[in-house]
Order: structure tokens, then sequence, then C-alpha cells
């Protein structure tokens, strides 16, 4: 009689039997779908809300972009009239232009001084940096209505501060605020002063994770404070700054309560922003136009931002 082996394992005394490989697989894939479904249950609210108040209103603002409509009636297709309309108004490049005017006269200030302030206020040397910093940052969280009514006075033709002192000073009296040279300074020193203590925020966080040792380094090297700053504190804040950048752009493409509760966008249109001109349609009832003005705004900040990103990045990445 022919031997047979058994190719069988016995399992010693004591072990433990594995289940078998259906019943576990079965079980793993219960688990997984209902863990599936609790993740989906504590992300329902949020996903509900997006789509109410934001995929929704963007989608429709698509489709108001294409039509005539003025708040009444059933929206009438119109295609790219609104958008030819716009490209073709010197209205719209008039706002584009001064909106670039206060870029200009804004961020690249606000930038460099919220590094150069950043990096005086991490000296360790530094006496009072926690009262400083409170008084630099004050200013953003004052509420915007009252300190454009305060620098309404301070730029007052005939009242004002700034004419008092230049009178003293034997200097001309300026309409800061009804001349079409001024009105754009004028508004941009407001912003300034009112919106800075945002970009210290950003580029204290930045300066602070610099390593002491590249400052002691730089020192050994003989590097005096300009060259310590624009050779080595600026391009470590390189992606603060691209940060800061991209913000600081959409809030100025967006500008409109500086501009409105100031000059209301004169004189003669001098400082009628983006942000003022698409609200002059909207306030006109002009939806459409509007819509599509929005639209031409959120294509060309992403062009821009995309742009300052793509200068911005280190050559790590």
């Amino acid at each position: 009689m022919a031997n047979l082996t058994w190719n069988t394992r016995v399992p010693e005394a004591g072990a433990r039997l594995p289940a078998p490989r259906g019943r576990r697989t079965g079980v793993r894939s219960v688990r997984a779908r209902r863990e599936g479904w609790w993740g989906l249950g504590l992300i329902a609210p949020f996903l509900l809300l997006f789509a109410a108040f934001t995929a929704y209103p963007l989608v429709y603002a698509l489709e108001l972009s294409f039509s005539n409509w003025h708040g009444a009636g059933a929206l009438r297709w119109v295609g790219w009239s609104n958008y030819s309309y716009l490209l073709g108004d010197p209205g719209f490049w008039s706002s584009l232009g001064n909106t670039g005017l206060m870029w200009l006269l804004i961020v690249p200030a606000q930038t460099l001084g919220g590094v150069a302030v950043a990096s005086l206020l991490t000296r360790s040397r530094l006496r009072f940096k926690k009262a400083l910093r409170t008084v630099v940052v004050l200013p953003y969280v004052t509420p915007l209505a009252a300190m454009a009514q305060a620098f309404l006075l301070i730029f007052d033709d005939q009242f004002g501060l700034l004419n008092r002192i230049l009178g003293a000073l034997g200097g001309p009296q300026i309409g800061w605020l009804t001349t079409t040279a001024w009105a754009k300074p004028a508004i941009a020193l407001f912003i300034l002063w009112k919106t800075s203590g945002y970009a210290l925020i950003i580029m204290l966080a930045a300066v602070q994770g610099i390593p002491p040792e590249v400052y002691e380094a730089s020192a050994l090297d003989g590097a005096g404070p300009l060259r310590t700053f624009f050779s080595v504190t600026l391009p470590l804040v390189r992606r603060a700054v691209g940060f800061f950048l991209v913000i600081s752009t959409l809030g100025v493409s967006q500008m409109f309560l500086e501009p409105f509760m100031m000059t209301k966008g004169g004189p003669y249109n001098s400082s009628t922003t983006s942000g003022l001109y698409l609200y002059q349609h909207i306030s006109a009832s002009d939806l459409g136009t509007g819509a599509a003005n929005s639209f031409l705004l959120v294509v060309l900040v992403l062009l821009l931002s995309l742009v300052a990103v793509r200068v911005l990045r280190s050559r790590e990445d």
C-alpha cells in the first residue's frame, strides 16, 4: 500500500485559529461602510451650507452674467453682450487703472514695511516690544467707519490737520479729497494706516521663524542692516510675502468701503475702484452686467495671483 504524505499543519496547543477569509472580509467591509456613513454625516452640514451659500450662488451668478435682469421678471438671455459691453466701456478700464494705481501705492509699501517693522520688533534688545506691537496692530481692529470719519476731518480742505500743518510751514493748501491728483494718494494713506497691522501679523510670524544662527552668520560676514534685510530676511520670508501679495491683491480688487466713504468715487471718477464700479451697476439694478463684471475681476485677480506665486516661488519647490 502506497504511503500518503499529508501537508496539513497541526496547530499547536493554545494557538488561535484564524477566522474564515470570507467572514473577515465581510466584517471589514461592514465596518468600512459604517465609518464612511459616519464621516459623511459629520461633513453633511458643511456640504449643505456650501451648496446653499457658495455653489448655488456662484452658478446662479454665472447664469446671470449671460442674462439681462434688473431684479424682477424673467431672465433674458443675451449671451456675451454683458462682457463685450464691459470690455468696450471706458469706465471699466478706468476703474481697473485706478485699482492698479492703488495697488502700487499700497501693497509694495505695506509688504516691505511689514517685513521691516517685524524685523525691528523681533530684536532681543528692543524694549516695550509688546506695547509697540499693540500700538501697530490697534488701527487694524478699529472700526472702519469711525476711522474714515476721523480721516475726513484730517484731509479737510479748510480745517483739516494736514493743511494746518502745511500752512504753518508755509506750504500750499491741498485739496486732498477734492482733486483728481490727490484723491487716490489720500485714500491710499488711509488704507496703509488702517490695514498695515494685518501685514505686520503675517510678517511677524514669518520673521520669528528665522533661526538666530542665520543672523549671527550674517554679522560675522560683515553684513550691515540693509544688506541683512535684503539678502537674508526677505528671501527667508518669501512664502509669507507671496501669501500676503495674493491676499492683498484680492483685497485691493474688492476695495469698496474706503473710497465710498471718503470720496464716493470722485472727483470725476478718479477714485472709482473696481469694487465701486461694480457697486454702481448693482445699485442701478443692472445685475447681469454686475455679475459679468464680477467674473472678469475673478479671472484677472486669479491670473495676477498665479503670476505673483510663480515669481516668488523658491527654487527648492
